[in-house]
Parts: structure tokens; sequence; C-alpha cells
């Protein structure tokens, strides 16, 4: 317990005092997930409304597989970035691997299976009658599938939560493809788990609760984006 005390009193003494590299790697952190789920967005919202709005041959396995994909361990999707990018890879080229860009990508892999399945899932509950009667008034297909994404916001913003919690709490694929370098790519996640493995325990822990401390920031944020659009 005592141990658990000296890491909370730690992130309190690194906060307060300014400390500069846990800012700049708070920085990082929410620079990076943030683009991330960004782009998880931008991939897994249009995709997961078109997997739920249309209907050909091969969609109930499309939907399967992307169900799966929400549960691919990150380790193994860092795996896959990394052989990607390494210099003998596909991309190698581009010399993205040790670098904040590489956990972004990462990131956004993880993230746009979760957010296409949760949007497609959202976009299939709305009622079918509710669709009948929005056709029934004459409105045109766009129009239709407008109406649909509102009545379904609240579900999209918690798809929203739910990839952004998924890669702000990643670790291995971020320590894979970004490397840990201090100054450039290391991340809240994989700078706790250095002080660990260097038995600094109570900055670990004061890094952790500067992590969890940011992840309810962002999410208590969205809940509220989400409430707010409830009430309205």
């Amino acid at each position: 317990m005592d141990m658990i005390w000296e890491g909370i009193v730690q992130a309190f003494v690194m906060i307060v005092t300014g400390d500069p590299e846990i800012f700049e790697i708070t920085w990082l952190t929410l620079k990076v997930s943030g683009t991330a789920t960004l782009i998880s967005l931008l991939i897994g919202v249009p995709l997961g409304v078109t997997l739920a709005w249309t209907r050909f041959p091969g969609r109930k396995f499309l939907i399967s597989l992307v169900n799966t994909a929400m549960g691919f361990p990150p380790v193994v999707v860092g795996l896959w970035v990394f052989l990607l990018l390494a210099r003998n890879g596909p991309l190698g080229e581009l010399e993205l691997l040790y670098t904040p860009t590489a956990i972004v990508i990462a990131q956004s892999v993880i993230a746009s299976p979760i957010v296409m399945g949760l949007t497609s899932a959202a976009i299939m509950q709305v009622d079918e009658k509710m669709r009948l009667q929005i056709r029934a008034l004459g409105a045109t297909r766009r129009q239709m599938l407008l109406l649909v994404i509102r009545e379904a916001r609240f579900s999209l913003i918690a798809a929203v939560i739910a990839g952004f919690g998924a890669v702000i709490s990643e670790v291995g694929a971020s320590m894979m493809v970004g490397g840990n370098i201090k100054g450039y790519s290391r991340v809240l996640t994989t700078a706790t788990v250095m002080e660990v493995s260097k038995g600094n325990t109570e900055v670990a822990i004061g890094i952790s609760v500067i992590l969890m401390t940011l992840a309810y920031l962002v999410t208590l944020f969205l809940t509220m984006l989400q409430q707010r659009e409830v009430k309205g």
C-alpha cells in the first residue's frame, strides 16, 4: 500500500513541478493516440456504415472477419506492422520504423476494426420501421442514410470512446514499432514498462496514474458530448 501511495505522490510531484520529460511524453501520447483515433474514424465509420447498409455476397463472412479483428492482440498487429516497415519489408524505403508515425499506423490498425464493427452494429440496430417511414415520406437513399446515422449517433460516439481507449492503453505494438526512444517515440505506456523493468516501481505507478488521468479526461469529454446529444 505504501508503494502505491508513493506512486500517486510521485505523479503529483511530476505534474506540479512541470517535469519536462513527463509533459513531453504525455503530449506525444495524446497526439499519437488522438491521430490514430481520427484515422480509425475516417476508415472505420464509412466502411462500417457500408457494411451495415448494403447487401452483397459474403457480407456475413466479412462481418465475422471484422468482429474477429476487433479482438486481435495488439502485439500481433505490432509484429505485422513491424514486418511491413522493416528495412527489408515492403514499406522499408519509407524509413518509418521506430518513429511516432509507426506507432500511429499500428494504433490505427488496432482501432479501425473496433470502430468499424461498432459502427456497423449501431447502424443495424436502428429500427427497420423507422427506415420504412422515412422511405414512405419520399426521402432519397442518401437522405435516409443521413437520418439513420443521426439516429445512431450516440452509439457512434461510444465507438469513438472504445477506439480511443484501445489505442491509448496499448503497449505491445507501440514498443515494437516505436522503439521507446527517449525524447522521440516514448509514450506513457512504454515508459511505464521501462520503469518497471528498471525497478523504479514508484515512478512507474506515477506514470500510470498520469496515463489513467489522461484517458479519463478525454473519455469524460466524449461522454459529456454523448450525453449532451442525448439530452438534445
